[in-house]
């Protein structure tokens, strides 16, 4: 009896010292990263392991202000690619030309988010790429390309001209070399148009694409032709989210043109129903009453 007893106060024990440590455990994984861990699993991210072991101190001596690095208790993604560039810690080049994945998550309109993008990528020299997926689920929208270049993407000059939109970068994760992901803020977001107002024009010379303008405090807008162009009017008129509310084609030449907006008219975009060499000397635009 008194073996029994002592083998179950035995069981009991180590049953007990087993769930401590289990209860220890849990604990300890639950138990959040500091600002400054956390900053630091965002470096290796960017560099790899190897490379940040190699480069500890140094890192850490660039990155001793810890709360510089962020921005509402969320890390400045931005702050700290371009403090690791400046300082010789990431490489964006390639040894020879490659081809590499940029996948963009929004939640903003998908039609207007992808031609946000286009416009931001072909100021910055990227014309050719492809589009390899795009998804829209409850999470947003999503928007993955592939091209080809020496050198990925640097990501402090798509947020300089992101930032020129009224976008903002939130969050990049570089899942390899070859493969980065960026997560945009578009709450604010907006084309880089030319904003036309009431009782000030706005002159265009030497159109080599078609113009979108940007009507919103306006009711109505005249499009004057310069006298050497064949112009036969092409106009499309879209919303805020870029839904196309109505096209306006006009088979005859014009030297003028008078256009009455919907409310709703965010965009105009102007060109020539035959080819945009039609307008190549030129347009502008009158806009007159105030909404």
């Amino acid at each position: 009896m008194v073996v029994r007893l002592f083998t179950l106060l035995l069981f009991t024990l180590s049953l007990y010292a087993a769930m401590q440590v289990d209860a220890s455990s849990e604990i300890t994984a639950e138990t959040p990263m500091t600002k400054a861990e956390a900053l630091d699993a965002k470096i290796i991210s960017f560099i790899g392991e190897a490379s940040f072991e190699r480069n500890k101190d140094y890192i850490h001596i660039n990155f001793r202000d810890v709360n510089h690095f962020y921005t509402d208790d969320h890390i400045n993604v931005v702050k700290v690619v371009e403090t690791l560039e400046g300082n010789g810690l990431l490489h964006l080049f390639f040894k020879e030309p490659q081809q590499y994945e940029m996948t963009f998550h929004s939640t903003g309109d998908p039609l207007f988010f992808v031609k946000l993008m286009s416009d931001t990528l072909r100021d910055m020299g990227y014309y050719r790429y492809v589009t390899v997926e795009s998804v829209n689920d409850t999470t947003g929208f999503q928007w993955k390309i592939s091209l080809q270049a020496e050198f990925v993407t640097d990501p402090v000059i798509l947020r300089k001209e992101l930032a020129k939109r009224g976008c903002e970068i939130i969050d990049i994760v570089r899942v390899s070399a070859t493969d980065w992901h960026y997560n945009i803020d578009t709450k604010d977001a907006h084309l880089k148009a030319v904003v036309i107002r009431d009782g000030k024009p706005q002159k265009f010379r030497r159109l080599q694409y078609a113009k979108w303008i940007d009507v919103q405090h306006i009711k109505k807008v005249r499009i004057k032709s310069h006298k050497a162009n064949h112009w036969f009017p092409y106009i499309a008129l879209y919303d805020s989210s870029l839904r196309l509310l109505k096209v306006i084609k006009k088979d005859k030449e014009s030297k003028q043109f008078l256009l009455e907006l919907p409310l709703e008219t965010r965009y105009i975009r102007v060109s020539d129903l035959y080819t945009v060499t039609n307008i190549r000397y030129g347009l502008e635009f009158y806009g007159s009453g105030k909404r």
